[in-house]
């Protein structure tokens, strides 16, 4: 009676630590989705904040900025925030790091903002340095942002096993918490826009990224988050799976809820939607907004309600990123402020 106890048990434990979390079925995804409200935000960054290492590093990380910028969102009726993270904080502190991101979660609970972090980026400066940043380059859009991981550790197949570190370890601090909406784990990865910079962009970048990133999926899996995974598409036709790039295809397979980015009209919100729906699973707009672009607030927000999609527009507060200015002050010059703002919501000061 006592071995079969024991072996009871031993077999129990066997399949408890067999036991992996899948990719969520369009069931499991629309019963997680069906218990939050309609979901609209912005894409956050303090104003104080030039790019993901000046918010988060010890030297430079401003709560009571956080708390009075978050407290504008809410009274504009925003619950939720995307909020990028980046290899190198980790790497640098993990454990200051994680504090860090505890507080920050209390102000957003404070608030009554769920956030939806991004663990790695592929836009704009492909040579991030911890540290002291520079200051914006006047009339700039995101003169400072930085990729995650950089050129150097994409490159280096030998930093994989810090990223790896930093996706479990990460995932796994924070994968019962009930203040977190999901985890972005790779924004835009195909983007090329490093090249903004005069940099050269890493040689063969989707090629590194797209095994790369099915990798991160498996890890960030197995850490058994109990919020979701996505990687948002951004650009190109998602209508034909069988057209479809195979990046963007794995982003679709991979996910347990589907995001997408649109900086266009309307009508092309409508369209690619239309696409979208196909695969049963909540969307998540995780990027909008380009005013003169014709991505508006009055023009998006009635269509992302009536389809339960959720919106995130890019920008809260004007700051360092300075990207009330478009993509094209890389390439046009601009001595003053636009007339219409490309994206954010609220000056310094608080007002709209």
């Amino acid at each position: 009676m006592k071995l079969y106890i024991t072996l009871m048990f031993a077999g129990l434990t066997l399949i408890s630590c067999d036991k992996k979390r899948e990719i969520w079925t369009s069931e499991q995804a629309n019963e997680w989705y069906a218990k939050q409200p309609w979901l609209v935000g912005a894409n956050y960054i303090p104003s104080t904040a030039i790019n993901q290492l000046e918010m988060w590093q010890a030297e430079s990380f401003d709560p009571k900025r956080i708390d009075q910028e978050l407290g504008w969102a809410e009274n504009i009726g925003m619950n939720t925030m995307r909020v990028y993270l980046h290899d190198l904080l980790h790497k640098q502190d993990a454990k200051g790091f994680y504090k860090r991101m505890n507080i920050f979660l209390r102000i957003a609970e404070k608030h009554h903002i769920k956030i939806l972090f991004v663990l790695f980026d592929s836009c704009w400066n492909p040579f991030p340095v911890l540290g002291k940043q520079k200051p914006p380059r006047p009339f700039v859009h995101n003169s400072g942002w930085v990729q995650s991981p950089g050129r150097e550790a994409l490159e280096d197949s030998a930093q994989y096993a810090r990223l790896e570190k930093y996706v479990r370890e990460t995932i796994s601090e924070f994968k019962n918490d009930e203040r977190i909406l999901g985890w972005d784990l790779w924004n835009e990865p195909d983007n090329m826009t490093g090249q903004a910079f005069g940099a050269v962009e890493t040689k063969d970048k989707v090629k590194l990224i797209f095994p790369l990133l099915k990798k991160i999926f498996i890890w960030a899996r197995e850490s058994n988050p109990s919020q979701p995974l996505t990687s948002g598409l951004w650009i190109g036709d998602w209508s034909d799976p069988k057209k479809m790039l195979p990046m963007h295809k794995m982003q679709i397979e991979q996910s347990d809820v589907i995001s997408f980015h649109n900086y266009d009209k309307p009508k092309d919100l409508l369209k690619v939607i239309k696409q979208l729906q196909r695969y049963g699973k909540p969307l998540l707009c995780t990027e909008y907004m380009a005013r003169t672009n014709g991505s508006t607030f009055e023009g998006f927000l009635p269509i992302g309600q009536k389809y339960k999609i959720a919106m995130f527009n890019w920008g809260l507060v004007d700051g360092k990123t300075q990207t009330k200015y478009d993509w094209y002050s890389w390439i046009n010059k601009y001595d003053s402020e636009p007339k219409v703002w490309f994206h954010d919501v609220f000056h310094t000061d608080g007002m709209s």
